[in-house]
């Protein structure tokens, strides 16, 4: 094998790998910090002892469309369960005030950036979606949009387990 095609066979490896630190489903998360479009800064340490989906979306992708309602309606269902939701958009170049009118509905913020790696869209398809349980692991990771039935089925035993004790020791 010569070396150009050995590179390139090593460098679509690494590629496919991912990141070093990417959300791995079964393994703790990786930290970030979340940026909303309000200003608010809220790192992972501070969700200790929720779960917390990361939806990463777009305005331009139709399953998205059809996922934020279905999310939001989990949400109200769920209203006073430790559950954080948080919208990454993708949309780098809509200005906020042209998606305000979607943030002003939602009962979960959206959010202008994630600093952090590890996560991100998955193959580059939107939506993304990652649950990260209540003791800080990582618990789905799949690019697909939820349905109704699907966080039902994924997220309402979640909010039902017992807090850790470390989760619960470390939350504000």
């Amino acid at each position: 094998m010569s070396i150009l095609r050995s590179g390139a066979l090593a460098l679509a490896l690494l590629l496919a790998a991912g990141p070093a630190h990417a959300a791995k489903v079964g393994k703790p998360a990786p930290k970030f910090v979340i940026v909303t479009y309000e200003g608010e800064q809220v790192p992972f340490e501070s969700l200790r002892g929720k779960v917390v989906i990361l939806n990463y979306w777009a305005t331009w992708c139709a399953p998205c469309r059809n996922e934020i309602p279905e999310i939001d309606r989990f949400v109200r269902r769920h209203r006073g369960a430790p559950l954080a939701v948080y919208a990454v958009t993708l949309d780098k170049n809509v200005p906020y005030h042209r998606l305000r009118f979607l943030a002003d509905t939602l009962k979960f913020p959206l959010v202008e950036k994630l600093k952090g790696s590890g996560y991100g869209t998955i193959k580059g398809a939107v939506p993304t979606n990652y649950v990260i349980d209540r003791a800080g692991v990582v618990r789905y990771a799949k690019a697909g949009a939820f349905t109704a039935a699907s966080l039902e089925a994924l997220v309402a035993p979640m909010l039902a387990e017992p807090v850790p004790q470390e989760a619960a020791a470390a939350a504000p």
